[in-house]
């Protein structure tokens, strides 16, 4: 994209400007957790400098000022996935806290014994785990729908995985591992046909493409701030509001009631009934800075660039003999996994980082997928809005290196 202002862009993330071993700073581990641009760090120094105080509890001026700016940050949330209302709009640790809140709320109020849950192959570990501990606590069944050579959702196998039985359908939005991008709103469409509500992790798609939730019409969508170029410690569960209101309570505590005695406690109104306790102000209000940045930049430009990066790399890494690449879905997000003969992914990650070059090395949580692909890890470059070209060419020689290392 030639109109792509790529030069700029970097120069707002001071973190590029850093050298590791010597060499410049390449940051290829994006779909682990993004740089900072200033403007979030920025957002972040002036709360704690001039703003900084409670939310929702006090009636002076930095109380007031720091409230505004966190519901302004909600506000900013519903804007950006375009959600109906703030009411939707839940404030959590991460992905993790949002998937295993719909699991211990929505989960343990409406699956029984006998129900099930389907899930796919390719899912982080975040959508495995409470899955299970919920079927553990009710007795209900995880169902996974199988996943094809090229790490792509086998549709027609999914589909027949429903019974009148289903109860939750729970699926990612982009595979971390493997960069698959999933069919999400056939699979909502399927679901909603029997009347089964569809929870969509967007944690590695939130970065890279639009989500807009009335479109996609999932009922809930859960993301990280930390891969938004926003800081670690917050996060998003949207939901729809008829759902919501029906869902007990995750945690009990400070600010998500409206009246406790020792009797009885009368939850607050939504989104309050689900933030128990002081929440984390200013990483909200870091979120809300980061969406303000992409918003300016728009993310059918982020996303358009992206894959030029992408083909850019695909087509490079596969001229190198000996290199495989996991994960060759047709619908791809910005995620390279690859392996080397005779080189072991962690082998990989220490010769690149001697480079300069950041990538990661492992089973990425999603052990489910390395078994399937009979690999014990991958090496995963992820990219992304600030990444170049140029640094992808570092990245291929730095890979040709290390192979002529091993011999």
């Amino acid at each position: 994209m030639t109109d792509f202002p790529i030069e700029k862009i970097r120069a707002d993330f001071p973190i590029l400007q850093e050298k590791i071993r010597n060499k410049p700073l390449v940051y290829l581990d994006n779909a682990a957790t993004s740089q900072k641009p200033e403007t979030v760090i920025d957002s972040i120094s002036h709360l704690y400098r001039h703003e900084y105080a409670n939310v929702h509890r006090g009636v002076h001026t930095l109380s007031v000022k720091s409230t505004d700016r966190y519901e302004g940050a909600r506000e900013k949330v519903k804007n950006f996935i375009n959600a109906a209302s703030t009411k939707e709009i839940i404030f959590v640790k991460g992905t993790t806290e949002a998937i295993n809140l719909v699991a211990q709320t929505f989960g343990r109020t409406n699956i029984q014994a006998g129900d099930e849950i389907l899930i796919t192959a390719m899912e982080h570990h975040s959508n495995i785990v409470p899955w299970q501990l919920l079927s553990e606590q009710t007795g209900a069944v995880l169902k996974v729908a199988p996943i094809n050579l090229q790490g792509e959702l086998i549709y027609d196998e999914f589909e027949k995985l429903f019974s009148d039985k289903t109860r939750l359908v729970s699926v990612a939005h982009m595979s971390n591992a493997l960069g698959t991008i999933n069919p999400v709103k056939q699979i909502v469409a399927a679901a909603h046909a029997r009347n089964v509500p569809v929870l969509l992790d967007g944690a590695q798609a939130i970065p890279h493409m639009p989500a807009d939730v009335q479109e996609l019409d999932c009922d809930f969508y859960a993301f990280s701030g930390h891969k938004l170029y926003a800081p670690s410690g917050i996060g998003v569960l949207y939901g729809k509001q008829a759902l919501l209101e029906e869902m007990p309570p995750y945690q009990g505590g400070g600010d998500m009631i409206r009246k406790v005695t020792f009797e009885e406690t009368e939850y607050n109104t939504l989104p309050y009934k689900f933030e128990a306790g002081t929440p984390s102000i200013a990483d909200a209000i870091g979120l809300g800075a980061a969406i303000d940045y992409l918003s300016a930049i728009g993310m059918d430009k982020v996303a358009a660039y992206e894959a030029e990066l992408l083909s850019y790399a695909t087509e490079h890494a596969k001229q190198i003999p000996g290199l495989r690449i996991i994960g060759e879905a047709a619908e791809k997000g910005a995620i390279l996994s690859f392996v080397l003969d005779k080189i072991h992914p962690h082998d990989i990650g220490t010769m690149l980082d001697s480079l300069g070059i950041a990538v990661r090395a492992g089973h990425h949580c999603a052990m489910p997928v390395m078994d399937f692909f009979e690999v014990p890890a991958t090496a995963r470059a992820s990219f992304a809005l600030y990444n170049s070209k140029a640094e992808i060419d570092v990245l291929i020689d730095g890979i040709k290196s290390l192979i002529e290392v091993f011999g």
